[in-house]
């Protein structure tokens, strides 16, 4: 058996006694001691109700009432009793092994106020799995933890026993275990017993530190399940962040480019025209200005169509049915548009909208062998429903190339979803499909 990394795996293992582990064990519920106390301490105002009832002697319905009203108490006060206490004990479960990475349960914030913060604590499952655990360590667990702890010293007091009744003193008191014994041969059951409770008090230290730890870690730790829905949330909402961020990024790049870089080269576009036309026709600075002139020009149309790649005017001016439009006016192959959309849709629905459309069309126009495509926008039920068809000889796959896969990724970063069907000899549609509020 490879080397156990827990209490409980440590049970099976054979050199359990050689090892560290009952010392570890015993360290663990020492240290569970002081926790039960405390949690104890804390539980003792709400569970009045019931201390009272150790006095005996109520009427039924006294009994009834009482029962409820601690059980009411416990349970209002249980979720806050229960922050400190988890603090606590999870301090020392790595005593038992317990090192596995995993987020604590009922994580606690502030951010959102007081009021906030109660609500959240009163509505999480996880502040009452502590609830629970809290109640253990006031009652069952610190019992537990004293009855093997002193398993070890009551064995060693039975080994014991016939040496201490050899030292008393003549006359004094029988040596007083579970029974009184003056001679030695009285003795002797009890070292017996001593003898086996010995080793068995390790395995009984390790099998309830463990079961303990086993038990904490179940109420206090996430659940695997959980924590991985959990990051998985946490990962979709940085994701959103990201793409939020990176279209505002882009809108500005589009801007600069387009009020900046572009009104200048414009400029300087009139200004070569213009001293073209001062100079003297033939001349080698003419030449050089004419040159300089159509590099200009062509500079500033290969800067429209960054600008347009980056972000196109028409779709932050008119909206997705204009760029839709405009996207199939400068398609090689014939398209048909049908957009009907009542208003804007937010920013990044329309960005995506838009660029899935333009890939799917540049798709079409490299590989399909279409002579006829259509491009049709719905909204139906909050969904932003695109369907891009062609007549082509069909066979698109996305594991054949980056164009679908990148469309797909695209579209999972706004939350939407692409669906295709392409069989050889065609037709080809897309179907893409993103949830959309619209404004």
């Amino acid at each position: 058996m490879h080397r156990p990394q827990t209490a409980l795996e440590a049970l099976a293992w054979r050199r359990l006694l050689a090892s560290g582990w009952p010392w570890r064990s015993a360290g663990y519920l020492l240290a569970t001691v002081p926790v039960a106390l405390v949690t104890a301490a804390l539980l003792a105002v709400p569970a009045v109700p019931w201390l009272v009832l150790t006095a005996g002697g109520y009427p039924a319905g006294a009994v009834v009432l009482l029962v409820l009203l601690g059980a009411a108490l416990i349970a209002g006060a249980g979720p806050l009793i229960a922050v400190p206490v988890a603090s606590l004990a999870r301090r020392r479960l790595h005593l038992a092994g317990l090192r596995q990475p995993g987020s604590w349960a009922g994580r606690d914030q502030l951010a959102g106020g007081a009021v906030s913060w109660l609500r959240a604590r009163y509505t999480d499952p996880a502040a009452w799995r502590q609830t629970g655990y809290a109640c253990l360590l006031a009652t069952v667990v610190p019992g537990l933890a004293v009855a093997a702890l002193l398993a070890a010293p009551l064995a060693v007091a039975f080994i014991a026993s016939p040496f201490l009744v050899l030292v008393q003193q003549p006359g004094s008191s029988p040596v007083a275990l579970f029974g009184h014994l003056a001679t030695v041969p009285q003795t002797l059951p009890y070292v017996a017993a001593g003898l086996v409770l010995l080793p068995a008090s390790g395995y009984l230290v390790t099998l309830v530190a463990g079961a303990d730890a086993a038990t904490a870690r179940a109420l206090l730790l996430t659940a695997p399940d959980q924590q991985l829905r959990a990051e998985l949330t946490e990962v979709t909402a940085s994701r959103a962040r990201l793409a939020g961020v990176f279209e505002a990024e882009r809108r500005r790049i589009e801007r600069d480019l387009h009020d900046g870089a572009q009104q200048k080269l414009v400029s300087l576009t009139l200004q070569l025209g213009m001293a073209q036309l001062d100079l003297p026709p033939g001349s080698p600075a003419a030449g050089a200005v004419a040159t300089a002139h159509v590099q200009a020009k062509q500079l500033m149309a290969e800067l429209r169509e960054l600008i347009h790649g980056i972000q196109p005017q028409v779709l932050s001016d008119l909206g997705l049915p204009a760029a839709l439009a405009e996207l199939a006016d400068s398609s090689p192959v014939p398209v048909a548009v049908d957009a009907d959309l009542d208003g804007r849709l937010p920013g990044q629905v329309e960005n995506t909208a838009y660029f899935v459309a333009a890939e799917a069309l540049t798709n079409i126009a490299k590989h399909s062998g279409a002579t006829s495509a259509t491009v049709t926008a719905r909204l139906r039920d909050s969904l932003l429903v695109i369907e891009v068809s062609d007549n082509g000889h069909g066979g698109a796959d996305p594991a054949r190339g980056t164009g679908l896969t990148g469309l797909a990724d695209r579209l999972a970063v706004a939350g939407g979803r692409m669906l295709l069907s392409s069989p050889d000899g065609g037709p080809t549609l897309l179907r893409t499909e993103i949830p959309c509020n619209q404004r």
